[in-house]
């Protein structure tokens, strides 16, 4: 009994887990819906991190995908605690410091910490949907049980990964694994680019796009192969099917998947008209996440106060002790009629120079900083 209970154990742990946070924004919504279209074999988990502090619009779009994808594991940090969400809870235990840019112990304790509970130690995957046309990192866990991959973007792999396969210390291995895998005359392409040591000129980036320029799909399937010599979950599988995958997705693309799917768009995405000195603009959240979220723009906060006036008013009633959600102005400060005049003239004046630079769709004026992520932890 004893044995087989060891067995049972080792098989659990070195099992691979593929998931997916679902942030209620569009770009993890989109990734949801590709993967399972794309990809129907994998066994992917969906989960969502609920702080409690969601708007209603968020917890729409959360209960279609819901719907659509089957089911999604709901986490909940705090349980048990007296205070009505799990934001609150922490609030009171910082002393009410609320966070910011530079504490940001929200998505520490609302988010990751629930979601490396949620994946205890068995090697995992994350899924994760930064898009192609975002010049951004995503965030890497710093568990060794947790990869994450980026099935949008041209290099589906984690800066970490890049940083250990084009080391200067791996260029034998690298060139090993181009051999096994490609015709003399690609070879011939790839050695130039391998055994080019990596200086302050030739870094990881520029590496990376040489040798993703010149075949992804093979670029890909050496790094699967160099990851089957270390302990990455993606070594772990027998195949990968994102190996085979040159897709690169951008903005157009999520809106055609979440449209598509019946799932559709966020209402917060979708632009509404103010008019101010007789002159029109529009106004739009650019992001899920908590409706306090201290990332918004001054207008999403203007949006907020006419849009949802209860939850401005209680994000109001967060300020306490000089903490304040903007730096150097309050909120109360931020919609006397005078300030809101002039954060919408701004507003407009930015979008005139976009219509000017070009045409305006939705996806132009929904910004490029939903989620996934202009706050790059908070949207798992």
């Amino acid at each position: 009994m004893y044995i087989a209970q060891n067995v049972e154990r080792k098989i659990a742990i070195n099992m691979v887990r593929h998931i997916l946070g679902i942030s209620g924004g569009k770009d993890s919504a989109a990734l949801a819906i590709y993967l399972k279209n794309k990809y129907p074999q994998m066994k992917l988990e969906y989960y969502n991190t609920d702080t409690g502090c969601e708007l209603a619009e968020t917890e729409l779009l959360i209960s279609r995908l819901e719907t659509y994808l089957g089911g999604i594991t709901m986490l909940r940090a705090a349980a048990g605690s007296p205070e009505p969400t799990p934001f609150e809870h922490f609030l009171k235990a910082s002393g009410n410091y609320l966070p910011s840019p530079q504490a940001r112990w929200c998505t520490q304790k609302m988010k990751l910490a629930e979601m490396e509970k949620f994946v205890g130690d068995a090697p995992t995957i994350s899924y994760v949907g930064i898009r192609g046309d975002e010049d951004r990192e995503g965030y890497v866990s710093t568990k060794p049980n947790i990869q994450a991959i980026f099935p949008f973007r041209k290099n589906i792999w984690s800066v970490d990964v890049v940083n250990k396969v084009l080391s200067n210390n791996n260029i034998a291995q690298l060139l090993e694994i181009y051999t096994s895998l490609c015709d003399e005359e690609t070879l011939s392409e790839a050695k130039k680019i391998i055994e080019k040591p990596l200086t302050k000129d030739f870094y990881y980036s520029k590496k990376t796009n040489s040798l993703l320029d010149l075949d992804t799909k093979l670029f890909n399937k050496a790094v699967f192969k160099f990851l089957k010599t270390t302990d990455y979950p993606v070594g772990k599988l027998d195949d990968f099917p994102l190996v085979d995958n040159d897709d690169i997705l951008v903005r157009d693309d999520i809106f055609r998947i979440l449209e598509e799917s019946g799932v559709g768009i966020p209402d917060y995405y979708k632009p509404i008209k103010f008019e101010v000195d007789g002159k029109i603009g529009t106004y739009n959240r650019s992001r899920s996440g908590c409706y306090f979220c201290f990332f918004q723009q001054k207008i999403e906060w203007i949006w907020l106060y006419e849009q949802h006036p209860d939850l401005y008013q209680k994000a109001m009633d967060f300020e306490k002790g000089g903490y304040t959600w903007n730096q150097n102005e309050s909120l109360a400060d931020l919609i006397k009629p005078e300030r809101i005049r002039q954060i919408k003239l701004d507003a407009i004046k930015k979008q005139e120079a976009k219509r000017q630079a070009g045409s305006c769709r939705l996806a132009d004026n929904i910004g490029d900083v939903d989620e996934d992520n202009f706050c790059a932890n908070c949207f798992i």
